[in-house]
């Protein structure tokens, strides 16, 4: 998504005074840009927060770096100190490359249904397309040759970026991003078994989505077959992924690229799914969970923490020893008893 270029200078007291930060260093440096620790100079601003880093830090040529305490005396350059050193300089790159604002109007290739309402601060770029009854609100930005179905309301703020569409019913609260080629309200995959065939099932719910959400490119969620599928505030859903009908996503939820949700799987508050993690269908996963990388979800989660399912990869060599050793687990096992039993007679198989 483009962001205005910088064209400010700050001082760094300023940016210590509205960040909240511990300032360790000139009040009057100026800033003018952030900055990776090893691509910086003089007035970029950086940050750290992996112990990693700490050569970089170190011979970093930036006039200031955001941190935590603990890595004060790495630091040659001037110091912010703050809890959360990343969320900080997320806020102070914002300040720096803030949102374009909507350019209002509509442009003279958008197609626009007559009986839409547009607000006047909209921005509706080329080629777009916004169906019957649909509502834009204030600075909603509707980008090139995206699409807003029949009856959808776009809240205040929202960014619809190029080729991403909503379809019909959507609603989208205030300040949320839809990325390129994003599709929200798309069927879900509802079909009934007849005899071998499949009878389609009309998905006749929506997609409700909260404020401050942010969507990824190609990212589908289906809208609901009977109530709907819901969105929460705050949740952020990277690339690639797909949630399916009537799934709930708790607020501030975090969710990794090519992660799959299938149909009515309810998700927490704050939890965080790692790229290609799985949800099979009418799940309920409680608040504050973490689905590390592949791991699958196939019954209910009760308990916060922290939950895996899937095997690093391994040298080619070592994974093929490791197979064979796997297919002889139940003889081993089964053997392993029989030795136990007093008399060592038989034992009675175990199900696998």
């Amino acid at each position: 998504m483009d962001r205005a270029p910088s064209s400010q200078t700050v001082t760094l007291g300023d940016i210590a005074v509205q960040f909240g930060c511990e300032l360790r260093g000139d009040p009057d440096t100026r800033i003018d840009r952030v900055a990776a620790l090893d691509a910086a100079a003089t007035g970029s601003i950086c940050f750290l927060v992996n112990p990693r880093w700490r050569d970089s830090l170190r011979a970093t040529a930036a006039s200031a770096v955001v941190l935590d305490r603990i890595f004060l005396d790495d630091c040659k350059v001037a110091a912010l100190v703050a809890r959360n050193p990343h969320a900080v300089f997320a806020r102070i790159a914002q300040l720096f490359h803030p949102l374009p604002p909507p350019r209002a109007g509509i442009h003279q290739s958008a197609v626009v249904e007559p009986d839409a309402l547009i607000d006047p601060t909209a921005e509706i770029q080329a080629l777009a397309y916004i169906g019957c009854g649909a509502r834009i609100g204030p600075r909603v930005i509707v980008g090139q040759s995206a699409v807003v179905g029949a009856l959808v309301e776009l809240a205040a703020d929202v960014r619809l970026l190029p080729r991403a569409t909503v379809c019909s019913g959507v609603r989208i609260g205030p300040r949320s991003i839809i990325h390129p080629g994003a599709v929200i309200g798309g069927d879900g995959f509802g079909h009934a078994s007849d005899s071998g065939s499949w009878v389609r099932v009309p998905q006749i719910g929506t997609v409700i989505i909260g404020a401050d959400v942010e969507i990824g490119c190609n990212t589908a969620i289906d809208r609901g077959a009977l109530g709907d599928t819901v969105i929460e505030d705050g949740v952020k859903i990277d690339n690639q992924v797909q949630i399916g009908h009537n799934c709930r996503i708790g607020a501030h939820t975090a969710i990794a690229g090519r992660v799959g949700m299938a149909g009515s799987s309810i998700i927490g508050q704050r939890c965080q799914f790692a790229g290609d993690a799985g949800v099979a269908g009418h799940v309920t996963i409680c608040d504050d969970v973490i689905v590390t990388a592949r791991a699958l979800i196939t019954t209910n989660v009760d308990k916060p923490g922290v939950y895996s399912g899937a095997f690093a990869a391994e040298p080619a060599r070592d994974w093929k020893r490791l197979v064979a050793e796997f297919r002889r687990i139940g003889k081993l096992r089964d053997r392993v008893r029989r030795l136990e039993k007093p008399d060592g007679g038989d034992v009675e198989e175990l199900d696998p």
